[in-house]
């Protein structure tokens, strides 16, 4: 089942726990968490303090993006402050199979990102190590960006690798998605898809969500 992934970088922070609560009821499972440390990319977000507070107040899967160097620091600080999923920047970890398994070992989903001009082959030999690999479709660090259309492509060489090797871990995407390019990204094979203004920015954000996975429930069945 594809999974409609609002990122919380979009919403209104001064209302955080209304607006979480309102993509809750148009049917979001998962709620997508991006960390940023003004050094591996220019802006600056959150830590593991306000992710702790979000637990707090959602019982939705956190799906935190770690857009952060050395973060094999910082990890389960994440998984410990109430992350659900964890995913790290294959550009970031010097010892990359390591990082991840000391994600599942807090007991959390592992995670592999990367930027939209690394390709997809270098994940060929740790696909089997990874629980889901997250595909940025703009470059990191700022949402509002429109989609780089070569990704896809990417998406579906991925997607044709772990059906070769037999994989079952989903594909995700972030960055550009709205509902008029959202059935293309899911047919050619991403499972969750974040989106932010999209939803956030939208007159009715739990509307816009519903509408999203009505949309991505259609194009699931004439994946190509």
């Amino acid at each position: 089942m594809v999974e409609i992934v609002p990122s919380i970088l979009s919403a209104d922070f001064a209302r955080l726990a209304d607006e979480m609560a309102r993509v809750e009821r148009g049917g979001a499972r998962i709620l997508h968490l991006d960390v940023m440390d003004g050094h591996f990319v220019t802006n600056i977000t959150i830590g593991p303090p306000v992710v702790e507070s979000i637990r707090k107040a959602t019982k939705a899967h956190l799906d935190v993006h770690l857009m952060i160097e050395n973060p094999e620091r910082y990890v389960t600080d994440f998984v410990h402050a109430g992350a659900n999923s964890v995913s790290v920047h294959w550009e970031a970890c010097r010892h990359l199979d390591g990082t991840l398994e000391m994600i599942r070992s807090a007991k959390a989903m592992a995670g592999v990102v990367l930027n939209p001009a690394t390709p997809v082959e270098v994940l060929e030999d740790v696909l089997h190590v990874a629980d889901y690999v997250l595909l940025m479709s703009v470059n990191p660090g700022f949402g509002g960006q429109k989609l780089i259309p070569y990704v896809l492509e990417k998406v579906r060489k991925l997607a044709e690798m772990r059906r070769v090797k037999r994989l079952a871990l989903p594909i995700e995407i972030d960055g550009g998605v709205h509902p008029e390019n959202l059935a293309e990204v899911v047919r050619a094979g991403c499972d969750w898809i974040v989106t932010g203004s999209a939803i956030f920015h939208s007159p009715e954000p739990e509307a816009t969500v519903r509408r999203m996975r009505e949309i991505a429930a259609q194009a699931t069945a004439v994946r190509v």
